[in-house]
């Protein structure tokens, strides 16, 4: 295991867009065919479910070849894992609404960290290196001490290497409604108001707890030198008729900076480690150390460019539960399989969905009254 560790390590420390897709490809298969053969020594039935593939993993020739578990599986309780009790270090939740199961995913010591290492590389190409002062759009409850935590606390954690020091704006009543807390956040505006800084929240918590607030009030934070990221999916947005221009608009609006400053990104709890941030192109790419292939949803083969499919999220970083190779139920089209104007190398994409008659995930966007394993 040590010298797969190493492998590992080795990639991740490459350049994260450097590869062309010839060379990633080579490489990516040989790790994950090793973890492949490592993760069959741990798990009995993950075994026996590869040895029943209709290529064996040894055999194959490309990464489409080899054996992908659908996401749902991870929604087992306990949880799929690889690794003893003793050695898991904290159980990751996605979200899930209160007639849902949430997938859960156990970390041990060596995934937790290249879980935070490879979601800092990711960020550093898109907005630097730069330590700054992080303003958290949620509850300080999200991330306290917990040895189970939910996909927002695990994306709010995930940006703490970037911080200098970290502030909360929101606050839960008795109740378990968010509430702004409006000095707390004009206080942080005005004493940052000349300095980079990081926002964080999801996606409909920015919409609902910030943006609207602060045009009822019409308060303008003035804080241009920003980088405001944000997760957690559109659905809820997109019924409220709020497509992603006009959430930048307000957004922008509201904090003062230009909506080139905001930053969309796609990630989930089952393939930790690796998030995918809107590029300046409104496209997402994969890192050297994962891969996106998009499957026709008849034929289950890779799509051209320009069509649409299921997506499949292939990962090198986890060694402590069967995360490497996941079938997701969101949709995406392909935009090119390489030469983002951007210049990261790679396959770029867009989601545009999830699969009809797929369970309406959280994530993570659900309020603390009803996401308590959150």
């Amino acid at each position: 295991m040590l010298q797969l560790a190493e492998k590992i390590d080795q990639m991740l420390s490459l350049a994260p867009y450097s590869q062309p897709p010839d060379e990633k490809e080579g490489g990516l298969l040989a790790l994950l065919k090793e973890e492949l053969e490592y993760a069959c020594r741990r798990h009995a039935g993950y075994k026996n479910y590869l040895d029943h593939w209709p290529v064996h993993y040894q055999r194959a020739e490309r990464i489409g070849e080899l054996p992908f578990l659908p996401v749902g599986i991870l929604k087992s309780n306990p949880p799929l894992s690889f690794v003893s009790p003793e050695e898991v270090k904290r159980t990751l939740t996605s979200s899930a609404t209160t007639s849902q199961s949430p997938s859960r995913v156990v970390l041990d010591a060596a995934t937790s960290r290249r879980m935070t290492k490879g979601t800092v590389i990711i960020l550093r190409d898109f907005i630097g290196s730069a330590r700054r002062p992080y303003l958290v759009v949620d509850t300080p409850s999200q991330t306290a001490g917990r040895s189970e935590m939910g996909a927002r606390g695990a994306a709010i954690q995930g940006l703490q290497p970037f911080a200098t020091e970290t502030k909360y704006c929101l606050r839960s009543d008795e109740a378990g409604d968010l509430t702004l807390d409006v000095e707390r956040l004009t206080e942080f505006a005005d004493k940052y108001r000349d300095t980079d800084v990081l926002i964080y929240g999801f996606t409909y918590i920015l919409w609902t707890h910030l943006v609207k607030p602060l045009l009822a009030h019409e308060i303008c934070l003035n804080l241009k030198n920003v980088k405001i990221l944000h997760s957690g999916g559109w659905k809820r947005l997109l019924d409220q008729a709020v497509e992603k221009d006009r959430f930048n608009e307000q957004l922008a609006l509201v904090v003062g900076c230009s909506p080139n400053c905001i930053v969309d990104f796609y990630g989930m709890v089952e393939s930790v480690g690796i998030i995918f941030p809107d590029c300046v192109h409104g496209n997402k790419h994969a890192p050297v150390y994962g891969d996106v292939i998009v499957r026709d949803p008849l034929t289950l083969e890779s799509v051209a460019e320009g069509e649409h499919g299921i997506v499949q999220v292939c990962s090198v970083l986890p060694t402590s539960f069967p995360g490497n190779l996941l079938l997701t139920e969101d949709l995406a089209h392909v935009v090119s399989y390489d030469g983002c104007a951007c210049g990261r190398r790679g396959v770029s994409f867009r989601f545009s969905g999830r699969v009809p008659k797929a369970e309406v995930r959280g994530c993570g966007n659900i309020e603390n009254k009803r996401a308590s394993a959150n």
